[in-house]
């Protein structure tokens, strides 16, 4: 595909608590609006998330985004291109899962094609997120069981029956260990991250870090908010978050994305 260089901005847009929200899992309508407008001003439109692809919502494709960052950086996609991806290999798909059983935390192991639960389920936030992507058409489930597992990285959660301290101690030989909550980590591949995802896109579009916008709220975006002058923090984010803020906008619900596009000239 031909690169197209960006005459405007490049903004990268993480998914749950930014732009859809994480109560009624739709996208505010001023949202919509803001994004629509800013591809007409002829920006550059991103997701960054942690999720794979193959879990993004129908929603977020009708904003017809000019691409993904997804997976925390581990796979980049330009339109119909897929410029980067990295899978693990299935050897180390298998240690994984296994270290998740032998240390009895519990997890989701998300692929680009698919997304794998373990059966029986005891942490009730991942058996919300499990009974949600049931409830999803669009998104291809899968067992821990499955002979071609293959992902690219995994959240996990835990209680007082799982070893956590030694789970981490053995992931992070190769993964780094993102705090999303006391009972909730987020695990990404070395060398992976939504900032290195915006890295790869400013090199491939020959643009500056001054031409990157990102918006997020949680911990997960902490390294693409650290990586750009232009780090836009939801007012329903983390509040530790606030001090990386280039700017920090409205609650989601209050249509923040809208208001902080208008706020910074953007639309």
């Amino acid at each position: 595909m031909e690169v197209i260089m960006a005459t405007n901005k490049i903004m990268f847009f993480d998914i749950d608590g930014t732009i859809l929200s994480e109560t009624t899992h739709t996208i505010p309508k001023s949202t919509v609006e803001g994004l629509q407008k800013a591809k007409e001003q002829g920006h550059l439109i991103f997701i960054n998330t942690g999720r794979p692809f193959s879990s993004i919502d129908e929603c977020i494709k009708e904003l017809d985004p000019d691409g993904y960052v997804c997976g925390c950086g581990t796979y980049i996609r330009y339109h119909d291109e897929v410029l980067f991806s990295k899978t693990l290999s299935q050897e180390r798909c298998f240690e994984v899962r296994d270290l998740i059983r032998k240390t009895n935390v519990e997890g989701v192991l998300e692929g680009k094609n698919t997304v794998y639960f373990d059966q029986n389920i005891r942490h009730p936030f991942l058996k919300g997120v499990k009974e949600r992507y049931e409830a999803t058409p669009t998104f291809n489930l899968s067992t821990f069981d499955d002979p071609n597992l293959s992902f690219d990285k995994l959240a996990v959660w835990f209680d007082e029956h799982g070893d956590i301290e030694t789970f981490k101690s053995e992931i992070t030989k190769d993964f780094e260990y993102i705090t999303r909550a006391e009972d909730f980590g987020e695990i990404v591949p070395l060398g992976c991250s939504k900032a290195t995802g915006i890295q790869f896109l400013l090199d491939y579009f020959g643009l500056d870090k001054d031409d990157a916008y990102v918006f997020g709220d949680s911990f997960n975006d902490e390294a693409m908010l650290r990586y750009v002058k232009h780090a836009i923090v939801m007012g329903n984010g983390e509040p530790e978050l606030f001090k990386l803020a280039y700017y920090v906008t409205k609650d989601i619900e209050e249509d923040g994305i809208y208001h902080a596009l208008q706020h910074l000239n953007l639309i």
